[in-house]
């Protein structure tokens, strides 16, 4: 079974401008601007037929039959899922940082001379939040 609960129909704003007051009321607000929320939508013609399900003021459902000039829509988003309908900023959740982990250091003795590398490999890139065994594990130069 598809899961779709409907469309919402987004107009040119020239077009809001032409059908005025008529499209108002099937107009709903949200981030992404005004737009016509419809359970179906056929686009196979020279109009836009969207239908749309509501109430009378007695309570009685009533489904409605809207057709606009297909050359007014702008863009149609089909909404799925149980969640609901709106348009937003989807940002990265940050990582949860973990305080670095103390590792000891001790100096080589003052008596040993450090060998001199033959050919000097390019140190391993410090990643800021690896605990510091890694990094001085992934560095061959650094003597503990």
């Amino acid at each position: 079974m598809n899961d779709t609960q409907g469309y919402a129909v987004f107009f040119f704003p020239q077009a809001l401008e032409v059908l005025g007051d008529a499209i108002r009321p099937y107009l709903l607000d949200g981030p992404a601007g005004a737009h016509v929320l419809c359970k179906e939508i056929d686009t196979g013609g020279a109009f836009t037929e969207m239908t749309l399900e509501g109430r009378t003021a007695d309570g009685h459902f009533l489904s409605l039959e809207l057709m606009v000039p297909g050359s007014m829509v702008r863009m149609i988003v089909s909404a799925h899922g149980e969640g609901s309908f709106g348009f937003g900023a989807s940002l990265p959740k940050p990582a949860p940082k973990a305080a670095p982990k103390s590792v000891p250091v001790t100096a080589a003795p003052a008596s040993a001379p450090s060998p001199a590398p033959t050919s000097a490999p390019s140190p391993a890139p410090a990643v800021p939040d690896a605990p510091a065994t890694v990094i001085a594990a992934s560095n061959p130069n650094k003597t503990e």
